[in-house]
């Protein structure tokens, strides 16, 4: 049995938030961490301006696409994060759960998610800083 941490972040649409904290999360903390993300209800694409908002700071979150979120995932990983969008994750014991509550980016324009995406760095880091203790 792996004792890798294995973090899933779930949204909604799994189009936003969910993807820029996913790509924040592989790109600080490498292959230290298990990353993924899914949704309730998956979009058909990633959101542009969250696309935009992480290139500006040289991550690409293209690769990514929206993704059904399944009890498997959620009952396989270390830590479940759902992003303030009031998603009902099915319960396993031993799973840590946690809400972060952000506001969603969908719809907005570049300059409007920003902020999100920094605030989401910000998560990003204290939870490396947790699950890889230096």
């Amino acid at each position: 049995m792996s004792t890798k941490p294995s973090v899933l972040f779930v949204c909604v649409h799994n189009a936003g938030r969910s993807q820029m904290a996913q790509g924040f999360l592989t790109h600080l903390a490498g292959d230290a961490i298990e990353v993924r993300s899914a949704g309730s209800a998956p979009g058909d694409a990633l959101n542009p301006a969250a696309v935009q908002a992480m290139a500006e700071v040289g991550i690409d979150i293209t690769s990514q696409a929206p993704k059904i979120l399944t009890p498997d995932a959620v009952e396989t990983s270390t830590v479940v994060i759902t992003m303030g969008c009031g998603d009902a994750c099915p319960y396993f014991p031993g799973v840590d759960y946690r809400d972060w509550k952000l506001e969603d980016p969908a719809g907005k324009g570049v300059e409007a998610v920003r902020p999100i995406r920094d605030e989401i760095r910000t998560r990003i880091e204290n939870l490396v800083a947790e699950l890889i203790p230096a």
